[in-house]
């Protein structure tokens, strides 16, 4: 038994040493090195180039090195039926907090406007928003969502979610299924989305549902590009019915240099960099599911295939 890990992204070399560093006797691999294919039973992907998983007959579990796991249901020429996991992770959770925050208070102050007025040399004071003045609506009340909220409840601001099935969550009203969404959505000032991208939640984003927002509504996507149809957004932004759009997350990444997004002024860019796994902190629960494996138990973190996430 062995584990391989896939992804493109530079960082194959880092990963494996993480392992090795926490794990020296571990057999782990990277798919660009030679390695016994009928020997691993479990690899650990990311964005991983599509067929690439056919390579082994004996898998026995897909996990993903982050909390996403679409771009493995993604993939049509999976192994079907293998287990897949994804990462819980507190630090993972954290960073995403700490971004959202970020974001919403940069937001209430002007903060974007601001760097654009010192590129111009403009001294002009603007009107302010505070806490007090703003409903927080978190599209997805998982490991992430629910972090957030907790967070921002400490603040002081006035938070409210939606999900697709019904949840409790200490000091938040849970809006939940297809009929409550429209009122969820004509509460939130301030909308983040961290839904899992499914067929029911893709394109969940756009005109129709964006529209629902109050006027001046400001929107943050930091789950999927997928989940934002692009074309609607730039409309709604130079109407007035959004505020301004925070995105970390692209339909294509990197964003193309031509792309719309780049030049607008109520569009804040950032390379999908609101929460970043850590080898460090990541590598122990990979690891203890690769033993989890080896000994015929239950992993833990597993994804439901039939829901997607």
């Amino acid at each position: 038994m062995a584990i391989v890990l896939i992804r493109k992204d530079g960082k194959l070399g880092l990963w494996k040493k993480a392992f090795l560093d926490q794990y020296p006797s571990l057999p782990v691999y990277h798919f660009e090195e030679e390695h016994p294919a009928e020997k691993i039973t479990m690899a650990v992907v990311w964005k991983h180039p599509k067929g690439s998983l056919k390579a082994y007959p004996n898998l026995k579990c897909i996990a993903s090195f982050g909390a996403g796991v679409d771009f493995i249901f993604g993939d049509p020429t999976r192994p079907e039926g293998v287990p897949i996991t994804r990462v819980v992770d507190d630090a993972l959770a954290n960073d995403m907090a700490e971004y959202v925050i970020t974001a919403i208070m940069g937001h209430l102050k002007n903060m974007d406007q601001y760097a654009r007025d010192q590129e111009k040399g403009l001294w002009q004071p603007r009107p302010y928003s505070r806490i007090a003045d703003h409903t927080i609506g978190i599209m997805g009340i998982g490991t992430l969502g629910t972090q957030l909220a907790d967070k921002l409840r400490v603040m002081g601001f006035r938070i409210i979610g939606w999900s697709k099935n019904p949840k409790e969550l200490p000091g938040v009203h849970v809006f939940h299924g297809i009929e409550s969404r429209r009122e969820f959505l004509s509460k939130s000032t301030v909308l983040v989305c961290l839904l899992p991208l499914t067929p029911e939640t893709k394109k969940i984003l756009n005109q129709q549902t964006l529209s629902q927002l109050p006027h001046g509504a400001f929107l943050i996507n930091v789950a999927r590009g997928g989940h934002l149809e692009e074309g609607d957004l730039i409309p709604l932004l130079d109407s007035g019915q959004l505020s301004g759009a925070c995105l970390d997350v692209f339909e294509e990444e990197p964003l193309p240099s031509g792309h719309l997004f780049w030049e607008h002024p109520k569009i804040r860019i950032t390379p999908h960099v609101a929460s970043v796994s850590d080898p460090q902190s990541v590598v122990p629960q990979l690891a203890e599911n690769f033993f989890r494996l080896r000994e015929g138990k239950e992993l833990r973190n597993q994804v439901d295939l039939q829901q997607g996430y």
